[in-house]
């Protein structure tokens, strides 16, 4: 055999070797994107020294930017009881105890329903946001957070979902007597959600929706604003999520930079 024939045999195995340690495109698997996601999922909730439980969570909130920065849902912020001295953070676990960290509200955006945190101390592992602004119909997402609160402990739960629509926040109405102040006011600014084929619970609200190999969000769980408007005729689950896009994440953070 002669000696170029040997190379190219040679480079057509090692070739060969290489796809089958590395399938696909060599990313990152979900199984080794969740316990990464974990570290960045929070609890969203107060701590009121005199309660039994002292310490309750909510919703979900996600670590971005230094880390200090915690994304959630609005509508997940609990009123406070300022006289019994009751505090706004999130909340964590080290070795199966709750831990407590107080937080700011530096920014809201109640129009797409979302929150923006600030914590002292040591920042949390945060994640990345996406910055391409393409979603397409048919994408794979997954999901992590606390679907019953703490109902189910501290500990993150994560769910798979294709991007089954990009769709209008309200439907639209048959006719004008069913147009109340809400619906007037969304015909007026109306943006667009991610509809997934994933069934959410309250307490994921505030859960990054985030890509399964990269583990980049691109959107955020809202399980309140959205079925106001969209299945508010439905008396059961209907196996679907809606989350906010992340660009409004980016635009909330810029509101709160500007404020600095």
């Amino acid at each position: 055999m002669s000696h170029p024939i040997r190379i190219v045999r040679f480079l057509l195995l090692a070739w060969t070797v290489a796809l089958c340690i590395v399938p696909g495109t060599g990313r990152a698997a979900l199984k080794d994107t969740i316990p990464v996601v974990k570290s960045s999922v929070v609890g969203v909730g107060t701590m009121l020294r005199t309660r039994s439980p002292a310490i309750v969570f909510v919703a979900t909130g996600f670590a971005v930017g230094d880390g200090l920065s915690i994304i959630t849902n609005a509508h997940a912020l609990p009123e406070l009881n300022t006289e019994r001295m009751e505090t706004l953070g999130i909340v964590t676990s080290t070795e199966g105890k709750l831990d407590f960290r107080p937080a700011t509200v530096t920014a809201l955006d109640r129009e797409h329903d979302l929150a923006h945190l600030r914590l002292a101390g040591a920042p949390l592992p945060a994640m990345r946001l996406d910055s391409s602004g393409s979603l397409a119909e048919g994408q794979s997402f997954a999901f992590t957070g606390f679907p019953l609160g703490m109902s189910l402990g501290l500990t993150p739960v994560t769910h798979r979902a294709m991007l089954s629509a990009i769709t209008p926040i309200l439907l639209p109405s048959p006719n004008s007597r069913r147009l109340d102040a809400r619906a007037i006011s969304q015909l007026r600014r109306p943006f667009e959600i991610m509809q997934l084929d994933g069934t959410a619970y309250p307490g994921n609200s505030g859960s990054p929706v985030y890509d399964p190999e990269s583990g980049v969000v691109f959107g955020v769980i809202n399980m309140t604003l959205l079925k106001v408007h969209k299945e508010n005729g439905l008396s059961q689950p209907s196996g679907i999520a809606y989350a906010i896009p992340v660009k409004y994440v980016q635009e909330l953070l810029q509101q709160g930079a500007n404020k600095k």
